[in-house]
């Protein structure tokens, strides 16, 4: 493989994610598997990108796919920030499930990384990197020797812990649409597991709720608790907030499910922690 081709290879497979090297802040960068930009914050620079060539877009996007628009999307700087909308027919898939329409105000980007996906044919997204280098920006430095930091994790009581594996041990299997076990379930599988823990279906609920409650007033990534000024959601909803959120903050792991066996000798479920680093 000739030099040319390996400098290819190294583009097409380096990722925005890792950092980017030192820029003016509010630099803004831009990568997808065909092409990378860098652009200069300067007051109405537009950065186009989709399916089309130069000079109709900046970066390329989807080539191949004809479910993607020529001019898919565009970046402006302006009032010191990169503003994204979306210019094309299909929708624009931004992180934590956000969605874009052609009809959809701009956003700002915020500085940092931000990962966006355009809705091709069939199940197929194309990923656009975007990289706004902020003033606190170090560059792309070394890390690989540097301690792990370690998921925010919930501290929980024993008995809390118990009750919530018992309730998610669907999210805890991985499931790919779990859903909470019904608190009448719940109840009669710990009646089964601590007959002296006095449960049933009530003290279920007021638990549940005790942990909803205090975890909200912990920063929790997902709403627990009633918006009054949206309307009353489910309390089937809010658990299902609960257990996502303490499965993916690994405050609930899969070897918790071991505390439903029901040959425990201790009838407790002392000793059993959150999980190490």
């Amino acid at each position: 493989m000739n030099s040319q081709a390996t400098n290819s290879q190294a583009r097409r497979q380096a990722s925005l994610a890792r950092g980017v090297a030192p820029a003016r802040p509010g630099t803004l960068h831009a990568r997808s598997v065909t092409g990378a930009v860098k652009v200069p914050p300067r007051p109405g620079r537009t950065v186009r990108f989709g399916r089309g060539d130069t000079p109709e877009v900046d970066l390329g996007v989807g080539e191949h796919d004809l479910m993607v628009s020529r001019q898919h999307g565009e970046l402006t700087y302006r009032d010191r920030q990169w503003w994204l909308r979306n210019t094309g027919q299909q929708l624009v898939r931004l992180p934590r499930g956000r969605m874009m329409h052609a009809s959809t105000e701009p956003l700002p980007l915020a500085p940092g990384y931000t990962p966006l996906f355009v809705r091709g044919s069939g199940y197929r997204e194309h990923l656009v990197e975007l990289y706004v280098t902020g003033h606190d920006d170090q560059g792309l430095v070394s890390r690989r020797s540097a301690d792990t930091v370690p998921p925010k994790r919930w501290s929980l009581e024993d008995d809390e812990r118990l009750l919530l594996v018992v309730l998610g041990q669907e999210y805890l299997l991985y499931e790919e649409r779990p859903r909470p076990l019904t608190y009448s379930r719940a109840a009669q599988l710990l009646v089964y597991l601590r007959p002296d823990g006095n449960w049933n279906e009530r003290k279920v609920e007021y638990r549940v709720d005790l942990v909803r409650h205090r975890l909200h007033e912990t920063g929790f990534p997902h709403p627990l608790l009633h918006d009054k000024s949206a309307g009353r959601p489910s309390d089937n909803s809010l658990l299902h907030n609960l257990l996502r959120g303490l499965v993916e903050s690994t405050t609930l792991v899969p070897p918790d499910l071991c505390l439903m066996d029901d040959d425990l000798d201790d009838g407790g479920v002392g000793g059993m922690g959150e999980g190490g680093d």
